[in-house]
């Protein structure tokens, strides 16, 4: 049975990651030529297979990928991002310190991706601590919260940007239902939850953390850095290009009125790639060149960026061979079948097929990848909007990290939490993370 020969071969998966400690890269090529062989593929159509599911699925998002991390290494190396957090902290004041972390971390984590915000942020946060002499911890899982939920939910990150490609659905509705979904899913995921975590191990907030593995952080005078203004219009400018186009499409769909010059034109610049581009060249200017910072310094940031992912595109692109191998080698048509005349929402399914995943690999991206492999051939039995199916299975791919996920052990490290502990605060939020977001995918999905 073609679930079995993906069973074990993900199983192979987890063994080779995990047990041989192979490089996930590795591990997926591997397991992708396995099991193609094990589903009958014939043998001269196998590489053909993988390198158009690497190529198919870097060919969408390299783009991206690679203009956004410029984009975030440019405001944080110019001091952009410290100057967000530090001047709302100032703004929300002591009293209200928790909702200045999410709005700071909501905002830096939408122009970086996870694991440069966490890093970036979390010195930030131990200063603050140490400041106004709160828990680490009190401030740690608003800040993660905010990180995870942007990266699981919002175009330009990898996930939600991968899969919109792969179900072939509208980025800008994908980024607009998004934020509709992410902001009450920060609320409970944060604030919220923090009181929570804090009577199910009250311990774990009397922690002081470490950071010595960080290394010594780049440190500003907040006098030193770009303005507060240019600083968030310049992380947010790719969300308000690509927000204002999916806006007046919606509103060219409903009301009907004609095509012109000025809307192609809307269009063009609201095109994910084309609006993280101009967002990347109003950075090097108000994050460089108009800081009298010289272009050759700004250019080495850029460099930076790209060697700092390079790896993870080559893993997306390990997950889009391992998702072409089960769509050309019937698993997803298998899947069709067996949920054919079913009354499961596609959403629903999408949602459990990547949570079984998430828990399986440990990697959201690959989890979310898989799934486009299975539900993809399901999408034409159904009316359901696509950009509701691409949020539903981020929510899944990002429930129950634990001992297979690298942001398990970052959390854990940063925070000097015990396992239980970890598996009390960061577990069960990415897991809270999930379930809202279903549930407000859900309820969204009876409006549009």
């Amino acid at each position: 049975m073609p679930l079995v020969i993906v069973a074990i071969g993900i199983l192979a998966l987890l063994v080779l990651i995990m047990g041989l400690k192979l490089n996930t890269f590795i591990s997926l090529i591997i397991v992708s030529f396995g099991v193609a062989l094990a589903l009958g593929m014939p043998m001269t159509d196998i590489v053909k297979t993988i390198e158009g599911g690497l190529g198919g699925t870097l060919g969408h998002i390299a783009l991206i990928f690679g203009l956004g991390a410029m984009l975030g290494k440019l405001i944080a190396d110019a001091g952009g991002a410290q100057r967000i957090a530090m001047t709302l902290v100032n703004k929300f004041g002591e009293k209200n310190i928790q909702w200045a972390v999410v709005v700071s971390s909501f905002i830096i984590g939408i122009a970086l991706f996870f694991e440069v915000g966490l890093v970036l942020l979390i010195p930030i946060v131990f200063a603050i601590s140490r400041e106004l002499k709160v828990s680490i911890l009190y401030l740690g899982i608003p800040m993660a919260a905010a990180l995870s939920v942007t990266h699981g939910f919002l175009p330009p990150h990898p996930g939600p940007t991968v899969i919109a490609g792969e179900y072939g659905a509208n980025i800008g509705e994908v980024l607009l239902y998004g934020f509709i979904v992410a902001i009450p899913t920060v609320i409970i995921a944060g604030p919220i939850f923090t009181k929570i975590a804090k009577k199910i191990v009250p311990n774990s907030f009397t922690k002081t953390g470490n950071i010595a593995s960080l290394g010594d952080q780049k440190q500003f005078k907040l006098e030193d850095t770009p303005g507060f203004g240019i600083s968030v219009f310049t992380a947010m400018l790719p969300v308000i290009l690509m927000s204002i186009a999916t806006i007046i499409t919606l509103l060219q769909d409903t009301l009907g009125f004609a095509d012109n010059q000025a809307l192609s034109i809307i269009r063009f610049v609201g095109d994910a790639s084309i609006a993280i581009l101009i967002a990347l060249l109003v950075a090097i200017y108000t994050m460089g060149l108009g800081r009298n910072i010289p272009i050759k310094t700004v250019m080495q940031s850029c460099t930076t960026a790209i060697t700092q992912i390079g790896m993870m595109l080559l893993i997306i692109g390990g997950g889009g061979a391992f998702k072409q191998v089960l769509i050309d080698g019937g698993v997803g048509d298998y899947v069709a079948e067996l949920f054919q005349g079913t009354t499961l929402s596609p959403i629903i399914l999408a949602w459990t097929i990547a949570a079984i995943l998430r828990i399986s690999l440990g990697s959201a991206t690959v989890a979310a990848l898989t799934t486009a492999g299975l539900v993809i051939p399901l999408l034409g039995q159904t009316d359901v909007n696509l950009a509701l199916v691409v949020l539903a299975t981020g929510a899944g791919s990002l429930i129950a990290s634990h001992v297979n996920d690298a942001g398990f052990w970052m959390f854990k490290e940063y925070f000097g939490l015990s396992m239980k502990e970890t598996f009390a605060t960061w577990t069960l939020l990415e897991t809270i993370i999930s379930v809202a977001g279903l549930g407000f995918v859900l309820l969204l999905s009876l409006f549009v």
